[in-house]
């Protein structure tokens, strides 16, 4: 029987907002799974982005900038049979929580993390995140940003991801099937999103992206080729951001954290019985 994934709480978004496209796009993906809301955990940082948890009528966890991904995976290790799928904004995913970003990924987690790329800090008006273009000029950069601009997709798959993939909020239908097959992979899967912010960034539009998106053909691309993987995630790079791939980057099958964990072979956390007083003092005595 169809589910209902709403809690009837409207996105807080400003009119126009690219990530009404990403909550159309979870929305879409729950469904067509038709996921058990009992065993759905969403989880947020913060930003404009991680407001999205409120919407969904299922677990949810709005947690601390950057922080995600950490609460993420304790949930997951704790309780096999959720269903975890973070969502966040690049400022709080690549900025202050990208050590987590990193070590998730190398760890294989199995949980999906969807990230709302806009370029910009939203909910604190507009400075350069970490994902912004040379010379993007904000209040944070007013003579223009002279770092250079994170690759998200080609550091998670270095770093050990095992699903990676970009889609594109103007294109819900396209990006859903992205998050379905994230949510199904089994490892860590990464589906960064251009999301456009149209309060506050006037450089990475809608008609900016569109003007530079296309999709990546199966036939044109080997997504189990890391090599192949890590150039194509670098196109935009190569071609100064005028073209800008979209599809499945790298798909790979390894054994999750929660496979090789000793900790976890008799199941997840939740299902073993609490050790005894004597057995803790045999493991501290272990341990010296």
């Amino acid at each position: 029987m169809p589910q209902n994934y709403s809690s009837g709480v409207k996105p807080i978004f400003c009119p126009g907002c690219g990530d009404f496209g990403v909550y159309a796009a979870l929305t879409k993906a729950f469904q067509d799974l038709n996921v058990d809301k009992d065993n759905l955990l969403v989880v947020t940082g913060i930003g404009c982005s991680s407001s999205i948890v409120q919407a969904f009528g299922c677990y949810g966890i709005h947690s601390l900038h950057g922080r995600l991904l950490p609460i993420a995976m304790g949930a997951k290790l704790a309780n096999h049979d959720l269903t975890v799928v973070g969502v966040g904004g690049d400022g709080d995913g690549y900025g202050i929580g990208s050590a987590h970003f990193l070590h998730t990924a190398r760890r294989n987690i199995d949980i999906a993390y969807v990230v709302m790329n806009n370029e910009t800090y939203g909910l604190t008006t507009g400075q350069a995140s970490p994902t912004g273009l040379k010379g993007y000029k904000t209040k944070s950069t007013p003579f223009g940003v002279i770092e250079n601009p994170l690759n998200p997709l080609s550091v998670a798959i270095s770093a050990g991801a095992t699903y990676v993939a970009r889609g594109f909020s103007g294109d819900p239908m396209h990006l859903a099937e992205l998050i379905k097959n994230g949510i199904t992979h089994k490892g860590f899967a990464l589906i960064d999103v251009y999301s456009p912010c149209v309060t506050f960034n006037y450089l990475n539009t809608y008609d900016w992206f569109r003007s530079r998106i296309y999709k990546m053909g199966a036939d044109s691309h080997n997504v189990g080729d890391k090599g192949a993987a890590l150039k194509k995630a670098i196109e935009d790079e190569e071609t100064n951001y005028e073209k800008l791939p979209l599809g499945l980057f790298y798909k790979t099958d390894k054994p999750t954290y929660e496979e090789l964990d000793i900790t976890l072979q008799n199941g997840p956390l939740i299902k073993q019985p609490m050790p005894t007083e004597d057995r803790i003092i045999e493991l501290l005595g272990e341990n010296r």
